[in-house]
C-alpha cells in the first residue's frame, strides 16, 4: 500500500547529483558523487544495491571509526505533497518530493457502500457491527495516517542508506485573520490572535502533550 501511494520521489537534478553508498555490511556511508559511484562500478569494487533511490554497496567493510559526517534530513510537510532534503552543513545533497494520496476518503465511502448493499441483498444474516466498533487511543483520521505513515516509511528508508543524525521539519500555524476580516491591517493584524503564540501556546500544545 505504500508503494502505491509514492507516486513521484525523485532524486535531486543538478550540477552534482550525490549517490548513495554502503558496505559491505549494509551499513550508510557518505555519499558519492555519480561520477565517482560509475568509476567504482566499472572497477568492480561496487555493485547496484538499489535503483530508487540509486544506492551502491562496497565490496569491502570500512571502520566505524571513518565514518564521521553526519547529516540532516529536513521535512517540508504538507497536505499533498512532502518535501524531503538532505543537507551536509548548508550543502544539499539530495532532494526528494512525496506526493501523498487524495483518494482515501472516496475509498472508504466506495467500500462502506459495498458493505450496505451486501446486508440489503438476500444473502446471509450478517449481524450488524456498527455499535461494537471504537477508536483505540491516539485515532487518526485515514488520510492524515497515510500521510504520516508515508512520511515515516521514507524517513526509516533514507536512514538505512545515509549517516543521518539529525531530523528537522517545518510546523507553523495558519493565520485566518484576513480570511475572516479582510480590512485588517497594520497593528491591528500584528496584533491579532496568534500574538505571542510562536512562545507560548506553541510550547504548550507541543511539550505539554509529552509530559
Amino acid at each position: 500500500m505504500v508503494e502505491e501511494n509514492m507516486t513521484c520521489f525523485m532524486q535531486r537534478k543538478g550540477e552534482n547529483p550525490m549517490v548513495f553508498v554502503l558496505d559491505t555490511n549494509k551499513r550508510p556511508l557518505a555519499p558519492c558523487h555519480e561520477a565517482v559511484a560509475r568509476k567504482l562500478l566499472k572497477q568492480g569494487k561496487a555493485a547496484i544495491y538499489k535503483r530508487f533511490p540509486f544506492t551502491i554497496i562496497l565490496k569491502k567493510s570500512v571502520d566505524e571509526s571513518e565514518i564521521k559526517t553526519t547529516y540532516r534530513l529536513k521535512i517540508d510537510y504538507g497536505s499533498r505533497h512532502t518535501g524531503l532534503a538532505i543537507l551536509r552543513g548548508q550543502e544539499v545533497v539530495w532532494l526528494g518530493q512525496l506526493d501523498h494520496r487524495t483518494d482515501i476518503k472516496e475509498r472508504i465511502d466506495k467500500r462502506r457502500a459495498f458493505r450496505r448493499a451486501r446486508r440489503n441483498r438476500k444473502t446471509r444474516y450478517r449481524k450488524p457491527r456498527f455499535l461494537n466498533r471504537r477508536r483505540k487511543d491516539g485515532w487518526l483520521p485515514p488520510s492524515l495516517e497515510s500521510r504520516v505513515q508515508n512520511i515515516q516509511t521514507w524517513v526509516n528508508r533514507l536512514k538505512k542508506l545515509c549517516p543521518i543524525g539529525y531530523i528537522s521539519y517545518e510546523n507553523t500555524k495558519f493565520d485566518t485573520q484576513l480570511m475572516r476580516n479582510p480590512e485588517i491591517n497594520g497593528v491591528e493584524y500584528q496584533q491579532g490572535t496568534l500574538q505571542g503564540y510562536e512562545v507560548r501556546e506553541y510550547l504548550l500544545e507541543k511539550f505539554g502533550r509529552k509530559c
